[in-house]
């Protein structure tokens, strides 16, 4: 197709495709082909359970340089797992290696003349006394946040745009954007399940959702893309 512009998610579960025996668990990368034009392709590289750190020395960041073209878009998101820092194959520091991580992907784009996009880490669903806790993925937006800023590259909130999302809805109200089962509703999960980090279909289009009315309301390039 003409003019034909890719956008690459690299990221983690949140954002992933899955497979069929993890439905209904969805990412919200999965919802976003919808909002943007013909010419627009979505290529999700995201993949469950990883960090900056697995992320990049697994190769996928690398795989991703092979094939991102100039005035394409990169969308970078994780923290969940590198919040694990038990796990030295994930684990990293938020004022450290995370950053330092992060500083890669954002080369990458710079050197294939590719336009990145950082979005901090969407919120898990952790609510104190009805109160939603804001640091249930640490510091690690905040950490995101101060990087974008002082290497002046784009950044989309979207854990506070998220976090006063479900705060506001409610613990009750917001467990149906999670994967929350009771036993025998899904074959996937006989015994039912209770995650509040992952989407449900639901869950996934909103978050979406509001990614994309964040675009909307910037001055990003991105935003040009969108129907």
């Amino acid at each position: 197709m003409e003019n034909q512009i890719t956008i690459y998610i690299a990221g983690d579960s949140t954002a992933a495709m899955k497979l069929p025996e993890k439905r209904p668990e969805t990412g919200w990368g999965e919802a976003f082909q919808a909002y943007f034009k013909e010419n627009v392709r979505i290529e999700n590289h995201a993949i469950n359970g990883r960090s900056t750190k697995s992320f990049i020395n697994e190769g996928h960041l690398a795989a991703i340089e092979k094939s991102i073209q100039p005035g394409d878009f990169l969308i970078i998101q994780f923290g969940h797992n590198d919040q694990k820092i038990e796990d030295p194959e994930r684990g990293t520091l938020p004022y450290g290696d995370y950053q330092e991580n992060l500083g890669q992907f954002i080369q990458v784009a710079f050197r294939k003349n590719a336009y990145p996009l950082l979005l901090t880490s969407v919120t898990r669903r952790k609510f104190e006394e009805d109160k939603i806790d804001y640091m249930s993925v640490g510091e690690y937006p905040q950490a995101m946040i101060q990087f974008a800023e002082k290497n002046h590259v784009p950044v989309i909130d979207i854990h506070r745009i998220t976090t006063e999302f479900i705060g506001k809805i409610g613990n009750e109200e917001s467990k149906k954007y999670y994967l929350h089962l009771p036993p025998g509703q899904s074959e996937n999960y006989p015994e039912g399940i209770i995650d509040n980090t992952h989407f449900n279909e639901e869950g996934a289009k909103k978050v979406a959702q509001l990614i994309i009315e964040a675009i909307q309301q910037s001055d990003l390039p991105l935003r040009n893309l969108l129907k």
